[in-house]
């Protein structure tokens, strides 16, 4: 049954299976920035430089990258059914994170289980995408958009884990590990492919090129690396950023408020990626990446002149810029499972994620040297030329198809 029918797809059905997909989604990618979060006792403890806090999330990123470009470039998510690459991916990425507690006594050898940790995520996130859009055609946007959420809630778990465990840093770990391989059985066991089944695909080592030679798939594309410059910048910095301001500001024990904040801005996306999606169904994609988009790059430009500011004037930016931030994100993958061959579009997914996550290495590196360079009153100026790029990507997309 694969036959469009916008009525089912507002069934108790569809909506529970979204609902466990999401909750699947939340305690996969608390792995993610598990280490990230506990960085201000892990710096302590191993003294580690500003280069080595880089690399701990770094690390993720090229994992994940390089775990991308070989599913995408076998085919891999269009050749094993996404629920079971969900699956063995969420409990590999557990497994890592729960063993770093055991096996890391230094940067090192954590920094290796944080790649391997990357490299199995990149099995949890296009394959959860690609699961959800054969539950929805009609309200992919916003299904999408909840998935997306729950991805940011998932990832912002670790600082709200770190706010109640301040000064210790195993059970971080602990809570993210069991979290991530609930999640992948959560899948395995409750949500199977839906009734939009696409075509399986078969070993085709030019299905990305063509791909890429669709100019609405090049366009999507551009947009995403655009907002991709920011996002993760954005989401590994804005702790330490807001640490500082806290410090600033006078407040004492920085850390432990900081940690609790972080997590409200970035899980604040969850409503900007659910209402993104519903905006986006009713009045178009393109629209709503332009809008999310502007009000990004303004939010990213003018947070630092709150540095030192009340925490709560801070926060309510920083809150601004977490929702505005995540809305797109979404819909650029909506837009690749609706212009790309359907019988590889989990290879697309999966390619457009490893070319944006591959910029993120740079603006993640690069920031810290900023900030060294001008101080964290102007170093998130420098993520603004991602949202204004992707921003005039879009523009050119909307007249394209409008």
């Amino acid at each position: 049954m694969n036959q469009l029918n916008p009525d089912i797809e507002f069934s108790g059905r569809h909506r529970i299976r979204l609902l466990l997909l999401s909750l699947a989604m939340v305690g996969a990618m608390t792995s993610w920035f598990a280490m990230t979060a506990v960085l201000p006792e892990l710096s302590q403890q191993w003294e580690i430089s500003d280069t080595g806090r880089s690399m701990v999330t770094i690390m993720v990123q090229a994992g994940f990258v390089a775990g991308s470009l070989l599913s995408a470039f076998t085919n891999l998510p269009d050749r094993i059914r996404p629920e079971r690459l969900f699956f063995y991916s969420a409990v590999t990425a557990g497994l890592t994170t729960l063993l770093t507690i055991f096996l890391a006594d230094g940067l090192t050898t954590a920094l290796i289980l944080r790649f391997i940790t990357g490299m199995a995520l990149a099995g949890v996130y296009g394959p959860g995408l690609k699961l959800v859009s054969t539950w929805f055609r009609v309200r992919r946007g916003t299904a999408m958009g909840i998935t997306v959420g729950a991805l940011t809630v998932g990832s912002a778990s670790p600082h709200l884990f770190s706010g109640f465990w301040t000064g210790t840093w195993e059970p971080v770990l602990a809570a993210a590990g069991f979290s991530s391989i609930a999640g992948g059985f959560l899948v395995l066991l409750f949500v199977p492919s839906g009734p939009y089944v696409l075509p399986k695909g078969k070993f085709d080592p030019k299905a990305i090129p063509r791909a890429l030679s669709v100019k609405p798939v090049r366009l999507a594309n551009y947009g995403y690396l655009g907002h991709m410059w920011e996002l993760y910048a954005m989401w590994a910095w804005y702790g330490i950023f807001l640490t500082h301001s806290l410090n600033a500001a006078g407040v004492e024990e920085p850390s432990r408020l900081a940690s609790i904040l972080t997590f409200v801005v970035i899980s604040s996306g969850f409503f900007g990626t659910w209402l993104g999606g519903k905006f986006a169904d009713k009045f178009g994609r393109e629209l709503l990446t332009l809008w999310a988009l502007g009000i990004s790059a303004v939010s990213a430009g003018t947070i630092g002149f709150f540095y030192g500011a009340s925490p709560w004037i801070v926060t309510a930016v920083g809150v601004v810029w977490g929702i505005s931030i995540i809305a797109d994100s979404a819909q650029f993958s909506a837009l690749i499972t609706e212009h790309a061959d359907q019988r590889y579009v989990g290879s697309a997914l999966t390619f457009q994620l490893a070319a944006g996550f591959a910029l993120t290495i740079a603006a993640i590196m690069l920031l810290p040297f900023v900030e060294n360079l001008i101080g964290w009153r102007y170093a998130f100026l420098f993520l603004v030329p991602g949202p204004v790029f992707a921003f005039i990507s879009m523009l050119r997309m909307y007249r394209l198809t409008k």
